[in-house]
C-alpha cells in the first residue's frame, strides 16, 4: 500500500513499519527499549492487539535499498515486466496479485495462526525451492514449471534445490517428498488462482498435469490468463487447509457466515453455508485432531500426565473389542488438597458434543472461600447404573470416610451411592426439587413454603412450614414426603451438609467445559487440565495474599453478622452459655460446645450473629474466629492449592507397551438431523431469565441502601 500509495520504486526504495509502546507502559520498560519493527502477519496481529488496550502510532519509514540488492534489481525488473504483459488482456485481477510484485512470495507475509514457524507444520512441506545458484536460468519466471514429468524420487537435481516454505509457487528443479504432495501444491494454486487442471496420468513412476483447456501448453505463467469458473479442486479438504494456515482461528465462537466471508475477503472466494460449515469443520479437525484420534490418543496421554502429576489417579476401561468404555481422572493435586476441604461432595452428569456423544461425569467440593474444587472427572457412555457405580468405585480411592453426596435425584445415583458409600449420607439438590415441584404443581404460596421448609434451621419451623404444605396442597406434601425430608432438608439431613445444598458448583464446572465438550476426549482432558492448572495457580497466589487469619469469602460473610450482632442484648448464664435476646427473639448459645438454640452456628459451623453477639460480650475471653470451623482458615486454603498441576512433558520417553495399547471409538447411532449443542431449559431457568432484578432495599431513615433503619449510621 506504501508503494502504490506514495508512488515509491520499490527497486531502489525499501519500507520498514515500527511502532513504540504507549508512554504508560515504558514506564515499566528499559528506558533504552527501541521500536517494535512490524514486518509479518504475526507481528501485525500483535500491533493490532494492542490498539484494543492503548493507542499506538504505526511509523512508515522509506529507505534506500543497499548496493549489492540493487545490482539484481534489473533483471528482476524484467521478469516483472514479462508478467505484467501477461496479464494484461485479463479482464479483472484479484486484489493480492495487484498488490504482491513478486507471485512468488504471494504468501510471505501470512504467517502460522499460532505464531508459530511454517516450519512447525507438516503439511506445508510441499517442495524445496532452489537456492541461488549461478547455472539456473534467471530468464524463466516463478510461475513456469519444467514439462518434465515429475518422477517420486527426481535423480540428478542437485542437493541445493530447495523451496521456501512460506511460498507456494512451481519452480524449476523442485523436489518432493511424494505424489500427493504436489499434487495438494497444484490444488490450492487452482484455487488461489482461479484455474483448473486434470491428471493426465498418474502412476507410481510418473505424474502428468495439464491443463484442463484444450490447446493450452502446461506453464504455470500462462494459467491466469486461461482462469475459468470451474471449480472442482475447491474442495472443504483444501479450503480447511487455506483457512487454518492464512485466515483465522477455529475456537467455537467462530461461525460458517465468518469463515465464507473470511475466505472471500482474502482469496475472493465465494461459497455457500454449507460448505462453509463443512471448511469450518474439516479446519477444526486440522487442529484439534478428530474424533478418532482422540481415543486413540488415551493411553498415552493419561501414561503421561501420571508421569508429570505424581499421585494422579487414572483408569481407562475398553471392552473385548478394544472399544472404550470408561474412563476416570483424578489429579494428584485435586487429592492433596480434599483433605483441607469440608467432607460434602457434589457429583453432577452433562452430556458431550462431539461425534461419538457420552457423558462427562464430575465430583467437586466448595474450599473454604466459597470456590469449586474440582475432584474427579470420568467420561461414559450415559448416566446408568454401570457407570455410575463404576465412578463411585474409582472415587472411593480419593476418600470414604464421613462423607455427605449431593446429586439430582437420579435412580442410578441412589443405587450406586448404597453399593459404593454405604455410610455415607445422601442429599438431593434442593434447585432440581423445586424444577419438578413448578412443573408438576401451581401456586406461589405452596413454593414459597417449600423453600422455607428446605432451609429451615430448627425443627419447629420446619414443621411449622410442612403443616401449611399439608393443609393447602395435600398432593405437594406427599410428592414430598415422598422424596425424603432427609435428603432435601437441612435440619433433617443425617450428616454434615454445612450450607451446601444444591449441585450449583458442578453447573458452573459444567458451563465452564461448555466449550472443551465439543473436543475430542484427549484434547477434553487436557482442556480440564489447562483450566485446573489456571485455577490452582491463581488460588494458590491469592492464599499468599491474604492477610487475615479466615479467608475472603468468610471475612466478607461475618461483617454482615457483625453488623446485626451489634444490636442484640446478651446477658450471662453460666460460664459457658450466654441469653442473646432481640426484640422478637431469644436464643441460648453455647461457645464452648459452638452451638445455639438458632442452629445455624450448629450446622453451618460458622458463628451466627447471636454466638458473635456473645463472643464480643466475653470481654476479649472468645474470639470470633476460634468459632469458626479450620476448614475456612486462610492457612487451609493455601493448603488446598498447594499442589501444581503440570501439563504433560512431550520430552518423557513413552514405553513401547503403553504405545501399543488399542482404543477404538464406541459404537454409536447417530439420530438423524442436526447433532444438539444444548438442552431444553427447564420452566424454573425460563422464568428466571425473564423475572426482573428486584429492587433493594432502602434505609427509611437515610434512603441508602446497604442497610436499615436498625444499622442506619446516622442513628448510632
Amino acid at each position: 500500500m506504501v508503494f502504490e500509495d506514495f508512488k515509491v520504486d520499490r527497486n531502489i526504495y525499501e519500507v520498514e513499519l515500527s511502532y513504540m509502546f504507549s508512554k504508560l507502559m515504558r514506564l515499566k520498560l528499559p528506558q533504552d527499549t527501541p521500536p517494535v519493527s512490524v514486518g509479518t502477519s504475526r507481528q501485525l496481529h500483535k500491533f493490532l492487539n494492542q490498539q484494543k488496550t492503548e493507542n499506538a502510532r504505526l511509523c512508515v519509514e522509506i529507505k534506500k535499498k543497499d548496493v549489492k540488492t540493487r545490482s539484481s534489481l534489473p533483471k528482476r525488473k524484467k521478469i516483472d515486466d514479462d508478467l505484467e504483459e501477461n496479464l494484461a488482456d485479463q479482464e479483472e485481477d484479484d486484489d493480492d496479485d495487484d498488490d504482491d510484485e513478486d507471485i512468488g512470495d504471494i504468501f510471505d507475509y501470512c504467517d502460522d495462526s499460532d505464531g508459530a514457524s511454517s516450519d512447525d507444520e507438516n503439511f506445508t512441506l510441499y517442495g524445496k525451492l532452489p537456492q541461488p545458484d549461478e547455472h539456473v536460468e534467471e530468464k524463466k519466471t516463478p510461475l513456469e514449471m519444467n514439462p518434465t514429468p515429475v518422477t517420486k524420487k527426481a535423480k540428478g537435481i542437485p542437493p541445493t534445490v530447495k523451496l521456501e516454505l512460506s511460498s507456494l509457487t512451481l519452480t524449476v528443479g523442485q523436489q518432493y517428498e511424494t505424489k500427493d504432495e504436489l499434487e495438494m501444491r497444484c490444488k490450492i494454486l487452482s484455487v488461489l488462482h482461479h484455474f483448473d487442471f486434470n491428471v493426465d496420468r498418474s502412476d507410481p513412476e510418473m505424474l502428468v498435469i495439464k491443463c484442463w483447456i484444450e490447446g493450452c501448453s502446461w506453464r504455470v505463467r500462462a494459467t491466469p490468463v486461461e482462469r475459468s469458473a470451474r471449480a472442482r479442486k475447491a474442495t472443504p479438504d483444501i479450503l480447511g487447509v487455506l483457512y487454518k494456515d492464512f485466515v483465522g482461528s477455529v475456537d467455537s465462537m467462530v461461525k460458517p457466515k465468518h469463515v465464507s466471508h473470511a475466505m472471500n475477503l482474502r482469496f475472493g472466494i465465494k461459497m455457500d453455508y454449507w460448505k462453509a460449515h463443512r471448511t469450518l469443520k474439516k479446519a477444526r479437525k486440522l487442529v484439534r485432531g478428530s474424533a478418532e484420534s482422540g481415543y486413540a490418543e488415551l493411553p498415552t496421554y493419561l501414561h503421561m500426565i501420571r508421569k508429570a502429576n505424581p499421585g494422579t489417579l487414572t483408569r481407562l476401561e475398553v471392552d473385548e473389542n478394544q472399544r472404550f468404555k470408561y474412563l476416570f481422572l483424578a489429579f494428584g493435586a485435586s487429592i492433596n488438597g480434599f483433605p483441607y476441604m469440608r467432607k460434602v461432595i457434589v457429583v453432577d452428569g452433562t452430556f458431550l458434543k462431539e461425534k461419538y456423544k457420552g457423558t462427562l461425569l464430575t465430583a467437586s467440593a466448595h474450599d473454604g472461600n466459597f470456590q469449586i474444587f474440582p475432584i474427579a472427572f470420568a467420561v461414559v457412555d450415559t448416566e446408568n447404573n454401570k457407570s455410575w457405580e463404576w465412578f463411585f468405585r474409582q472415587l472411593s480411592n480419593v476418600d470414604d470416610e464421613g462423607l455427605a453426596i449431593i446429586s439430582d435425584r437420579h435412580k442410578a445415583i441412589a443405587k450406586a451411592i448404597g453399593k459404593v458409600y454405604p455410610m455415607a449420607s445422601r442429599g438431593v439438590c434442593t434447585y432440581h426439587l423445586y424444577k419438578n415441584i413448578l412443573q408438576r404443581f401451581r401456586g406461589r404460596d405452596a413454593f414459597r413454603l417449600v423453600k422455607k421448609a428446605a432451609n429451615a434451621y430448627r425443627l419447629t419451623d420446619f414443621e411449622t412450614a410442612f403443616e401449611e404444605i399439608k393443609t393447602m396442597n395435600p398432593s405437594l406434601h406427599r410428592y414430598l414426603e415422598k422424596a425424603d425430608v432427609q435428603k432435601w432438608t437441612r435440619v433433617h439431613f443425617p450428616g454434615e451438609r454445612y450450607n451446601i445444598t444444591t449441585t450449583n458448583i458442578d453447573e458452573s464446572m459444567n458451563k465452564a467445559l461448555s466449550e472443551a465438550r465439543s473436543l475430542p476426549n484427549a484434547g477434553l482432558l487436557d482442556a480440564v487440565r489447562l483450566m485446573m492448572t489456571r485455577w490452582f495457580s491463581d488460588r494458590r497466589n491469592d492464599a499468599m495474599s491474604m492477610k487475615t487469619t479466615l479467608t475472603r469469602g468468610v471475612e466478607k460473610l461475618l461483617e454482615e453478622r457483625v453488623a446485626y450482632a451489634r444490636t442484640l442484648t446478651v446477658q450471662s448464664i453460666d460460664l459457658h452459655q450466654s441469653q442473646v435476646t432481640s426484640k422478637t427473639s431469644l436464643h441460648v448459645v453455647n461457645l464452648t460446645e459452638k452451638t445455639c438454640s438458632c442452629r445455624r452456628f450448629d450446622l453451618e459451623k460458622l458463628p451466627c450473629a447471636h454466638a458473635i453477639a456473645a463472643a464480643e460480650a466475653s470481654k476479649g475471653k472468645t474470639s470470633t474466629i476460634s468459632q469458626c470451623h479450620r476448614y475456612f482458615l486462610s492457612n487451609y486454603l493455601y493448603n488446598s492449592y498447594s499442589t501444581s498441576v503440570m501439563p504433560k512433558d512431550d520430552a518423557i520417553p513413552v514405553q513401547d507397551a503403553v504405545k501399543d495399547k488399542v482404543c477404538l471409538p464406541p459404537v454409536v447411532h447417530q439420530p438423524p438431523g442436526r447433532p444438539k449443542k444444548s438442552r431444553i431449559k427447564s420452566v424454573l431457568e425460563k422464568a428466571v431469565e425473564k423475572k426482573r432484578p428486584r429492587k433493594q432495599h432502602a434505609c427509611s431513615r437515610c434512603h441508602l441502601v446497604g442497610h436499615n433503619c436498625k444499622t442506619c449510621p446516622s442513628a448510632i
